[in-house]
């Protein structure tokens, strides 16, 4: 996926969220709309519902669907990966102004993150600095 479509990726209502997260669990694509009412059986929604969600997902270009018989059959367009990405992204610029020690000092404040939480998160930068450093020589 290009850069520009996952800079301007629209946030998904949650409905539809919870559809491609359904999606994203699969092992095998493409997916029928049966296999994926099975993955959402503790929602209790109607095929109908299921139905709608998934073509306003391919409206948005999240999804593909193809014909096979009578059944339709989905794989995703988006990758998890790149959804999370640039919802992490939007969501840090529109509450802390792209800022992520304002968005540390507001998970401090409200205790949802521990300093060993910040411990690790800081080992972790240590290893990802040195294998930077290392592809850069």
């Amino acid at each position: 996926m290009s850069y520009e479509r996952v800079n301007a990726m629209e946030r998904l209502p949650d409905a539809e969220l919870e559809v491609m997260q359904a999606l994203w669990r699969q092992e095998k694509y493409p997916v029928s709309s049966a296999a994926l009412m099975e993955e959402l059986a503790g929602r209790r929604w109607q095929t109908a519902t299921l139905l709608k969600l998934l073509s306003r997902l391919e409206e948005r270009g999240f999804v593909k669907r193809e014909k096979e018989g009578r059944n339709n059959l989905y794989t995703p367009l988006v990758r998890r990966e790149d959804y999370l990405s640039a919802e992490s992204r939007a969501f840090l610029q529109r509450l802390h102004g792209g800022s992520l020690p304002s968005l540390v000092a507001a998970l401090m404040d409200s205790r949802a993150i521990s300093r060993r939480d910040l411990e690790e998160l800081a080992v972790s930068y240590t290893h990802l600095r040195a294998h930077e450093t290392r592809h850069d020589l």
